[in-house]
């Protein structure tokens, strides 16, 4: 359900739609990185004023962690699905291709959202920097105790390290994400999860 904000303004208020407005911001931090989006590279996107945004989402780091969690709902709800594989292969696949459709999107900036605000800032960012990598962790985490289960269940074998497994498996994605930013297309990213599938580790 998209909501509209009434935001006071002089001779009457001025209405916009907050989902639209989110979206277009979420679009130029992941075009931009968070340092590099000015107000005005915001505002101008979102189609409101200055004021208008302070009243409707806070701060410019505000606005930032609503666009990420936006993100985080819409581009990477493939990760839940993908945890919930019957193989820990499966699970594999399903996240290296969500990822590849992500960062290959039609219409959307190449590359993550999450890897761009990673990448060498400065204080002002510190603290989105530090967010992004807690929510990675957390998604690490439940891969991790995915990978465990299958070893448990015989899926994987015994010898295999379900955390370097989770590692190795977020690396590859990371990677994808910055040669897709780089302009590699999805041809040359789908040679990328054929080849790291023959190294994985059989039972």
């Amino acid at each position: 359900m998209s909501l509209v904000v009434s935001v006071p303004a002089r001779g009457r208020p001025r209405e916009f739609d907050a989902d639209e407005a989110l979206t277009a911001a979420l679009r130029v931090f992941w075009r931009k990185g968070y340092e590099a989006a000015s107000l005005t590279d915001l505002t101008d996107a979102m189609g409101v004023s200055r004021p208008s945004l302070y009243a409707a989402f806070g701060n410019k780091e505000q606005l930032y962690r609503k666009a990420l969690d936006l993100y985080e709902r819409e581009k990477l709800a493939y990760v839940r699905t993908a945890l919930g594989a019957p193989t820990a292969r499966g699970v594999a696949e399903r996240l290296l291709y969500g990822a590849l459709d992500v960062v290959t999107g039609m219409g959307d900036p190449q590359g993550c959202l999450g890897v761009i605000a990673t990448l060498p800032c400065g204080e002002e960012a510190q603290s989105i920097r530090d967010d992004v990598i807690a929510k990675r962790a957390a998604s690490n985490t439940a891969l991790i105790e995915r990978f465990r289960a299958a070893k448990a269940a015989g899926d994987l074998a015994e010898d295999v390290d379900p955390d370097s497994l989770a590692k190795w498996l977020s690396a590859v994605m990371q990677g994808m994400s910055v040669q897709a930013g780089a302009g590699a297309t999805r041809a040359d990213l789908e040679r990328v999860i054929d080849t790291s599938l023959q190294f994985w580790p059989s039972r």
